[in-house]
């Protein structure tokens, strides 16, 4: 006995259906994925697709469910790919048979919808889907075959498999396209032969024979050629969300139709067209799919640099093990030539490294024994071995790849408002096509012929695609060409926050300045300063630092034994202040000391009044001013004169005294500064001119700014301690110049430029084609060609980001 699978409506022996029951009713299907999308649109209220299908039938879903989807969950995988963000999981997928806006779009809604899914983003370039999910509510197994279910396939994302993947989506094309313009070729002979016997004449008998050549040549070109656009055509279809596939199926299927029932009754057919129509389009998603891998190229190749596998030393054995094997503590041995895989320590008494990829720095970095070894360098000179401090996911090379793959993820508002235009960009077309065929045949008596040929061609001409690109290909291109720049944006968002702003606000120390402050002069009452240098070695700013050294190479007294302070406490953007036995000790700015009621005499602060000083005191008595003074990085004047032409005003924040302040800001044209300003202080203002109405950047080093960092719109942080950067910006200069704000900016304003360039190019297309379309000025032919156009227009003028002149 017969019966029919309850999704797919094919007819099987009813032993080998699969009975489930669902809401009550006995339900039959043939294989797991057919009962799998059922459940599916019943979840999803669209139940009545089955009635919309009527007596039709479905080819049934391909059934990965025999893959075994176990190993996505297994501890080994979780370690490998899975990162911990805020208390969930996230991982990093690629999507296969991504075709357009429409399949992003339900893809993210469906996932969305799912309990223990928190996130779903899905970048319409690279096909790459970052999902957050609670790993006890939901598996990733289950994930995967949630997408499956849809009609589309995930794999992890890995450089290595993505390039894998772009083959194989490749080799797909080359084919398809090759049996397109081989039909193609072909067929416009008989075309030929079809339009001369129209005006010299031709026989009823060897003119069908033509129209059954050009059936034989268009049907392996609609159906075979076209079949990525049936396939997405059929998940519009069966979401109701209409895409562009659908666009170009309905308009070459009903062509098609309309010319084989014209071949029976003497009409005019339109095979060529129809073969044409899908060639074209094939050929512009290829060199549309050609230009955002051109675009993407340099990403991947940042994670193709890193090894696969380290050579870990075990007494006298030397093991290869994979990266995620290498526990913290092991030793690795590198040779000259290799790039350095985990952060660590050297354990050999030198090493040279060249660190260009991470910090721009072209001359080799010399490194002595305990020195860190940083991932991502490059060994110079002489091998050598390194004690591992961080694994691999953890280490800093893989936290940049990271923040490069992930920097396109969080969507700029004007890319959100494309995407919703283009939702409801096909139906829109659809209805005009409907509405413009009862025109030409109600209205204008046109007849059948010519207002469905019309109606084709509305149908065709308009591009969803290219309104979906203009946002995303261009930003890929920018965050590109700032990478090269040793420039790493966070967030493709930033761009947007970037270009509106119109305050620059800068610290001083270590961004405006190299930051390696020495001590230039000082006075004092002591030369025993043992106590000071103790209480220097517990800070990391850079006049504790300066001062620390200045004393270590001054004052070679015999060390003394460790001292126990009873309090020692660090106070931010101030100094520091310590108790010994019933004694007091402070060492910072003349802020600090007047807190704790020890003045500066006048001629003291009158003769260091334009350099920092940094001032040592015991209970109530001043021992000791030390006068430090920093050099401006030398591209800092350029850089800022160039910030000021983009219509950007600066401001000077800095902790230092007013007149060290006074002098840099004269050096470099900044007109409002400010001294003597704490983190509090500095955030309070960045809050003061949000007030105001301004957009706010934030350049500071990242070690002291985090809380004026964290306030301001868009914050970049010099790359001096790039992990301390990378932690507390938005973006990071990794090579430390003021020219890298600069070039953030620029990149930034040029970037969301060619944006709004690109939703002009794909909006003034549609309003000027489609109204031409609908009044007849244009045949399907010509259609298919302008919509693949439109969409290469919009690759084409995102690459344009690159060229190197400043707008």
């Amino acid at each position: 006995m017969l019966k029919k699978c309850d999704h797919c409506h094919l007819e099987f022996d009813t032993s080998s259906l699969i009975k489930t029951q669902i809401k009550g009713e006995d339900r039959y299907f043939c294989c797991k994925g057919c009962e799998g999308v059922y459940k599916l649109l019943l979840d999803e209220g669209l139940e009545d697709f089955y009635a919309k299908l009527g007596k039709g039938t479905l080819s049934p879903v391909e059934n990965h469910l025999n893959e075994s989807l176990e190993y996505f969950d297994s501890e080994a995988f979780l370690e490998k790919y899975i990162q911990e963000k805020d208390g969930f999981c996230e991982v990093a997928l690629i999507l296969e048979k991504i075709h357009c806006v429409a399949c992003v779009w339900l893809n993210e809604k469906i996932l969305s919808k799912q309990v223990g899914i928190k996130k779903a983003l899905i970048n319409y370039t690279n096909h790459k889907a970052t999902i957050l999910f609670d790993k006890n509510k939901i598996k990733l197994s289950q994930i995967i075959a949630i997408i499956r279910m849809l009609g589309y396939d995930a794999h992890i994302y890995d450089s290595k498999l993505q390039e894998q993947y772009v083959k194989k989506e490749k080799r797909d094309y080359y084919i398809k396209m090759s049996v397109g313009i081989f039909c193609v070729m072909n067929i416009m002979w008989i075309a030929v032969a079809q339009y001369a016997g129209y005006f010299s004449g031709i026989s009823q008998d060897m003119k069908n024979i033509l129209n059954f050549a050009g059936f034989v040549l268009s049907t392996p070109v609609l159906f075979f050629s076209g079949s990525i656009f049936w396939r997405g055509a059929y998940t519009a279809l069966k979401f109701k969300i209409p895409n562009m596939d659908l666009l170009v199926i309905s308009g070459a299927t009903l062509g098609y139709l309309y010319s084989i029932y014209a071949s029976f009754y003497g009409g005019e057919t339109y095979f060529e067209s129809v073969a044409m129509i899908i060639t074209f389009v094939l050929v512009g998603k290829f060199l549309e799919i050609r230009g955002k891998k051109s675009a993407v190229d340099s990403l991947d190749m940042l994670n193709a640099t890193m090894p696969l596998s380290v050579v870990v030393c075990e007494g006298e054995k030397r093991i290869e093990k994979a990266l995620e094997a290498v526990k913290i503590g092991d030793l690795v041995e590198v040779k000259v030539g290799e790039r350095v895989a985990l952060d660590g320590v050297l354990k050999s008494s030198e090493a040279v490294c060249d660190e260009s990829a991470l910090s721009g720095e072209s001359l080799p970095v010399f490194k002595r024994y305990s020195n860190p070894i940083l991932s991502g360098s490059l060994v110079l000179d002489r091998p050598f071995l390194y004690e591992v401090t961080k694994s691999f996911k953890d280490s800093l090379m893989s936290t940049l790849i990271h923040l490069v793959e992930e920097s396109l993820n969080a969507r700029p508002k004007i890319e959100e408002m494309a995407n919703k235009i283009s939702r409801y960009f096909s139906l829109v077309i659809l209805s005009l096509a409907i509405l413009t065929f009862f025109i030409w045949f109600l209205g204008a008596y046109a007849g059948f012929e010519k207002s469905l040929m019309v109606m084709i061609s509305v149908i065709i001409i308009a591009c969803p695609c290219a309104l979906a690109l203009a946002t995303p290909i261009a930003s890929l291109v920018g965050l590109n060409e700032a990478f090269k720049k040793k420039i790493l944006f966070k967030e493709a968002r930033l761009i947007e926050s970037i270009a509106q702003a119109n305050v620059l606000v800068l610290d001083k120390t270590g961004t405006l300045t190299k930051g390696k402050l020495k001590v230039v002069d000082k006075i004092s009452k002591t030369e025993d300063f043992g106590i000071l240098k103790q209480i220097l070695s517990k800070s990391s700013h850079p006049i504790a630092l300066a001062v620390l050294g200045y004393l270590e190479q001054s004052f070679k007294e015999v060390s003394q034994e460790k001292l126990e302070f009873s309090k020692l406490e660090q106070v931010s953007a101030r100094g520091m202040s310590a108790k010994l036995g019933e004694d007091f000790y402070y060492g910072g700015n003349e802020a600090h000391l007047l807190e704790n009621g020890i003045k500066i005499p006048k001629e003291i602060k009158e003769k260091f009044k334009e350099r920092s000083i940094f001032c040592y005191a015991k209970n109530n008595e001043l021992l000791a001013v030390f006068m430090l003074e920093d050099e401006l990085k030398e591209d800092a004047k350029i850089a800022l004169d160039s910030i000021k032409q983009m219509g950007i005003s600066l401001v000077l924040l800095s902790g230092d005294n007013y007149g060290v302040c006074k002098k840099i800001a004269k050096e470099l044209g900044i007109s409002e500064y400010h001294a003597n300003c704490s983190p509090i202080s500095k955030a309070e203002f960045i809050d003061k001119l949000h007030k105001e109405g301004k957009k706010v950047i934030m350049a500071g080093d990242g070690i002291n700014d985090a809380l004026a960092l964290s306030k301001s719109d868009v914050s970049i942080a010099m790359g001096g301690g790039i992990d301390v950067a990378i932690s507390v910006s938005n973006v990071v200069v990794l090579d430390d110049r003021v020219e890298g704000v600069k070039e953030a900016i620029r990149l930034g304003k040029r970037t969301y430029g060619f944006i709004k360039q690109n939703l002009w190019i794909s909006l003034v297309y549609n309003l000027l084609t489609i109204p031409l379309a609908m009044a007849g000025y244009v045949i399907p032919l010509v259609a298919a060609l302008s919509m693949s156009l439109s969409s290469l227009l919009v690759v084409g003028n995102s690459m344009r980001i690159k060229q190197n002149s400043e707008e």
